[in-house]
């Protein structure tokens, strides 16, 4: 029996088309939402008062040695086990190829004993090499910013609170390497979690859970050094600052395969945002104090965006026109006396500007009446099955691919350029890299990305077969095939389906695919660092443990620095 693939959103809403939305350069100016995986996690967290607490804290006063954290849920109780120790700087490393960090973490079921311990001390800051079992759920590393963490702890010694300008450059003590769940190196496999654990039964809530406490106790530790070394003078840092601090991430390749790899997930992700959009311009009311909140988070927007520090001049000029053009936008708003549906606005922006201005247009209006689609939040995670349908005939499978997949058969592969890149995993760490295909070895063991080429191999195939033969006779005679006919077929059922681009051409730029992902994490201020891999900020701005059961607002989207005047010298 073939799965048949639900929609989510009900055919009243004006969504809009795959061919617009699936547009890899677009999907590449996706911002963070509501829905973002982030934000929902820590309004569970705010919502549900779960109780967090270190329990055990063995660190001398350079802040190396071990942390206990106990995570009391309204559903079960988890501990997170932090190592951190001294490595030399020659050792630092934030590539995948790195066996050394500052801090190794996991996540893990239950209370943690001190033979438990003693196992994951053996373990944990292994990674790779070592091998955990499956009550840990996430396992993760980081490494400091050294000039970062060494500055605010000098700082906070002499009784001084960072400097916001300082903090604005780097916003974070640490940064992650890596986040393994998902059955890793032992680990609880995703069924697991998804059945025993509800409280992380979300995508990728554990592994965001692991950054907002390895976000946690880099400001523990910072705090904890200071007092050590000076107790005379030292001071805390102030909540204010906290707020602000974030966990860095550098994110690379590694991270672009997962969304051609999974299409009926992405395809599950994009159409709960654009639901959620589509909900909002429906019956998000137009009113004066709508107006004047949303030129409220205009404003925080543009800041966010001009407080962002890169080197990278082609993101420099995308922050400067997207406040440049956000500036137009709302003065544009302001003449209109008349407007009373945001498909207005939406409307003019997408006929006056491009896809950057576009998009944060959109995700301002998603903050404005997230009322509209919370409800959508469970719809995230969907089972993925790629099913055959072996009865069709080929005639029938033609028209699906030249109706779905019109994009692929638009591709010029008969040129060095559309078949220039091939994907590969290194022999070392098996991550993701890219060659040259006409000019470097290793194009015959390629990794599975190239959708639309095997979409136009398939497609030349079947049209050279008589159009009455079916599906099951096809494959049988190309099983070659057999993989992408499935996808198609599954696919073809979707609203969104495929990413609409050749990721084998030789320009391809893996940056949007990174974006577009980071984007659904929750992830802002991009650095990109070449079009291979970007360092980001995760939690900027995010509610820190002390403020569970005293705050339940989700107001941190465009975090910007807090104001001087309420954060004490």
């Amino acid at each position: 029996m073939v799965m048949r693939v639900p929609h989510i959103g009900d055919e009243s809403l004006d969504l809009r088309p795959a061919s617009i939305v699936m547009n890899l350069a677009r999907l590449g100016t996706l911002y963070p939402y509501p829905l973002s995986f982030m934000r929902s996690l820590v309004r569970r967290i705010l919502r549900e008062a779960w109780e967090i607490k270190r329990v055990w804290t063995a660190l001398c006063d350079g802040g190396f040695g071990d942390v206990v954290y106990e995570i009391q849920t309204p559903n079960a109780l988890f501990s997170y086990v932090v190592f951190a120790k001294y490595i030399d700087p020659d050792r630092r490393s934030d590539r995948v190829i790195a066996d050394d960090w500052d801090l190794t973490v996991t996540l893990c079921e239950g209370r943690v004993d001190a033979e438990r311990l003693e196992f994951l001390r053996a373990n944990v800051p292994l990674q790779e090499n070592g091998r955990v079992d499956a009550s840990c759920i996430v396992l993760s590393r980081a490494n400091k910013s050294v000039r970062n963490f060494d500055y605010v702890v000098d700082g906070l010694a002499r009784g001084e609170q960072p400097d916001l300008d300082h903090m604005a450059k780097v916003g974070y003590l640490y940064r992650t390497t890596a986040v393994y769940g998902s059955g890793k190196f032992g680990m609880a496999d995703w069924n697991k979690v998804r059945e025993a654990y509800p409280d992380f039964a979300r995508p990728f809530a554990a592994e965001m859970f692991s950054c907002f406490l390895i976000r946690d106790f880099s400001l523990f530790q910072a705090d904890y050094v200071a007092q050590r070394r000076a107790p005379d003078t030292a001071v805390a840092m102030t909540p204010e600052i906290k707020r602000y601090v974030g966990i860095g991430n550098a994110t690379g390749l590694g991270m672009a395969p997962f969304l051609i790899h999974h299409p009926l997930l992405i395809n599950n992700w994009i159409e709960v945002r654009e639901t959620a959009l589509a909900r909002v311009k429906r019956d998000g009311e137009v009113t004066a104090k709508t107006r004047g909140d949303l030129s409220c988070l205009a404003e925080k927007a543009q800041m966010h965006l001009s407080q962002i520090t890169t080197d990278n001049a082609d993101q420099n000029e995308i922050n400067r026109t997207a406040v440049r053009d956000l500036t137009a936008v709302m003065a544009w708003l302001q003449t209109q006396d008349k407007l009373e549906k945001w498909t207005q606005l939406t409307d003019y922006v997408a006929a006056h500007f491009g896809h950057e201005a576009q998009e944060i247009v959109n995700a301002l209006l998603l903050e404005l009446h997230p009322e509209t689609f919370t409800d959508l939040e469970p719809d995230l995670s969907i089972e993925e099955r790629y099913d055959l349908v072996p009865h069709m005939r080929l005639s029938d499978l033609a028209a699906v691919i030249e109706d779905k997949y019109r994009w692929a058969l638009a591709v010029d592969f008969s040129t060095d350029a559309g078949l220039g890149t091939f994907w590969y995993r290194s022999v070392e760490k098996q991550e993701p890299r890219l060659g040259q295909s006409h000019k470097e070895p290793g194009y015959r063991r390629q990794m599975f990305m190239g959708v639309a080429y095997q979409v136009r191999r398939a497609y030349d195939d079947i049209l050279a077969r008589n159009g009455d033969m079916t599906t099951a006779e096809f494959v049988l005679a190309h099983p070659e095939h057999r993989a992408i006919i499935r996808r198609i077929q599954t696919m073809a059922q979707t609203r969104y389906g495929e990413i609409q681009a050749n990721l084998l051409d030789a320009d391809v730029l893996p940056i949007h695919l990174l974006r577009c992902k980071l984007s659904f994490f929750g992830v802002g201020k991009f650095d990109p660092r070449s079009r291979l891999w970007v360092r980001n900020t995760m939690f900027q701005g995010a509610p820190l443990i002390r403020d569970i059961g005293q705050m339940t607002d989700d107001i941190w989207c465009f975090p910007i620095k807090p104001d001087a005047d309420v954060v004490p010298a």
